[in-house]
This record gives structure tokens, C-alpha cells and sequence, in this order.
């Protein structure tokens, strides 16, 4: 049986923020409370949440650009975090990440050229001007755009444009893992659909597997063979997108699926709907976490934390309910 490319093992990532008084203890975040997951070759995995669910440091843990305060990430079989930091710019040909805003995330005094060929010039340093030039050509063809653009510089794009370039700047090392935070958010909705179907095709060219942080279902339902929903730096749920979009099991999941915008024919002020009201409860460390949220809480849910378990098929929850 062939190993997983990408193993995130129980990783949990704390932060200590600054005194709030000169002699009180520094208050405690925990953006990662045990994360566990793998993901195989070729395949997506998308991860969803609320703001501060802990999406992006999960990103930026498995890029290793943060340490996790404790667990593992392990790409191709060796963990990142125990890497020299030669053995992790090796290692960095096998992943790249692509940034949210395709505004912020290109040098505006740099050429494409020069914004493409960087991971190149980083490392493999003998490589040849004429030999990253060719290759520059080569992966910007992949993203629809033309060599000439190799001596252009950012603004002379649109931001569909500029984000094919964050894509090429992904892809000229050639990796296996691609995180895309965000990757279409800051983009019109038409252009949406041009860089999805996009990443689509390189995944069924090159077979990147694609570990995709967004807030947009829609997005992950269309890229992603399996889903992950993060609440509080936990996993509450996962499985394929058909299974959680149509049969949620995690009260939280659901929340965030009645949450997406429809079209709904207009009711009078007596007929709409009004949102359940839940007052907010405190719960010990060992509650469950969304206890205080959930319209169907129970007794047990502020005495135990639920573990993360199968009740179908490939289809993982932590609820007490469920």
C-alpha cells in the first residue's frame, strides 16, 4: 500500500501573547489543538471554518514556516520540522503555497520573469538565465499566458492574470503539494471560475495534490475530494464533499451550510423564519467546544469533549450526537 504524501499527526500550535499586566501570566492561544490527517497523491483536500478557526496557521505549520508546538508533518515520508535548514530548502522543491491576495503576494518592482524563476534561483543556484527563462516559458504557457508577459511587471495585469502567475510561481519547481490559502477570494466571481477550472486541469496534468484553505463551500465542493471543517483549531468533521454538503452529521457543519446565501422567494414579515436563540453557556476545558453554540446541546456535551470518530465510510465527526 503506498505511504501518504502529506501525514499531519495530532499537531498542536500555541501562541503566547504579550502581559496584559505587568503581573499577570501572558494569555495562551491555542490556533491547533490536535490536527490529524492525511493526504494521498493526486488528491484535494479542502479545509473550511469560520475566521479564526485556525485555517491559516494549519497552512502555514504544514509549510513549515511555523513550528508546531507539538505533533509532526511529514511530507514524502520525513518530518519537516526535524529537517537542517539545507535539508528543508531541498525539501521546499516538493511544496509551495499559493498566497490569498494576488495583489500582495507579487514584488511590484520585479519583472515576471524574475517573480517566476525565484524558487529556481533559490534552490538550484547553477542553474543557467537561458535554462530559467525556458522554463519560466514553459509553466506560464500552462497558466494560459504568453512568454512576452515574462518581461512584464504585476500591475500590468488583471487580478485573474496576477494570480495565474502566483499559480506558475507555484508550479516552476515542479512540487508535489500545492496549499492555496484562499486562492480566489480577493478575485471576481467570473474570474473564480476560470482559476478553479484551471487548477483543475494542472492537478490532471502534472497531478498536484492540492491542500486548499477557504471559507467558500462552493469553491471546495468544486476543487476538493474530501473536506475538512475546522472549529476552534479542531477537526469536527471530514469526509467526501457529497457527504458533508448533503448530510451534515456535526450541528456546526450545518450551521455554516444554512450560513451560504440562496435564492428565496420574498415572505411576508409573519412568515419569515427568525433564528433560533441560544444563550451562551460556559463550559469546563473538557466541554465540547461548540456546546455553547449548538441549539441542540445536551448534558453530556459541557461534561465531555467528543473524539473525532467514524460513523459511516470514510465520513469522521466529533459529536456526542451525532
Amino acid at each position: 500500500m503506498t505511504a501518504p504524501l502529506l501525514q499531519v499527526n495530532h499537531v498542536t500550535r500555541t501562541y503566547v501573547l504579550p502581559r496584559e499586566h505587568l503581573w499577570g501570566k501572558p494569555p495562551v492561544v491555542q490556533a491547533l489543538q490536535g490536527v490529524s490527517f492525511t493526504l494521498d497523491a493526486g488528491r484535494s483536500l479542502g479545509v473550511v471554518g469560520e475566521s479564526g478557526s485556525g485555517k491559516s496557521t494549519l497552512a502555514r505549520v504544514v509549510m513549515a514556516l511555523e513550528p508546531p508546538t507539538a505533533g509532526s508533518v511529514q511530507l514524502l515520508g520525513q518530518d519537516l520540522n526535524q529537517l537542517d535548514p539545507s535539508e528543508l530548502r531541498t525539501a521546499r522543491r516538493n511544496f509551495q503555497m499559493v498566497f490569498q491576495d494576488p495583489y500582495g503576494s507579487l514584488d511590484p518592482r520585479q519583472t515576471i520573469f524574475k517573480i517566476i524563476t525565484e524558487p529556481l534561483a533559490a534552490l538550484s543556484p547553477t542553474s543557467t538565465t537561458p535554462d530559467r527563462r525556458s522554463q519560466a516559458a514553459d509553466v506560464l504557457a500552462s497558466v494560459g499566458l504568453r512568454t512576452s508577459d515574462l518581461d512584464k511587471y504585476p500591475h500590468e495585469f488583471s487580478g485573474g492574470q496576477r494570480q495565474r502567475v502566483a499559480i506558475a510561481r507555484a508550479l516552476i519547481t515542479r512540487p508535489k503539494l500545492i496549499v492555496a490559502d484562499e486562492p480566489v477570494s480577493a478575485l471576481d466571481v467570473s474570474v473564480q471560475a476560470q482559476v478553479l477550472n484551471l487548477m483543475q486541469d494542472l492537478q490532471r496534468d502534472f497531478g498536484v495534490t492540492y491542500l486548499l484553505i477557504s471559507h467558500d463551500l462552493a469553491v471546495v465542493n468544486h476543487l476538493c475530494d474530501e473536506v475538512a471543517v475546522m472549529f476552534q483549531g479542531r477537526v469536527v468533521e471530514q469526509g467526501a464533499p457529497q457527504t458533508l454538503f448533503h448530510n451534515a452529521a456535526h450541528p456546526y457543519t450545518r450551521a455554516l451550510l444554512d450560513a451560504v446565501p440562496r435564492m428565496q422567494p420574498a415572505l411576508s414579515p409573519g412568515m419569515r423564519k427568525r433564528a433560533p436563540s441560544v444563550t451562551p453557556r460556559v463550559h469546563p476545558a473538557t466541554a465540547c467546544p461548540y456546546a455553547h453554540r449548538c441549539p441542540q446541546a445536551q448534558a453530556q456535551c459541557g461534561d465531555a469533549r467528543p473524539e473525532l470518530r467514524e460513523i459511516s465510510a470514510g465520513h469522521l465527526v466529533a459529536c456526542h450526537l451525532a
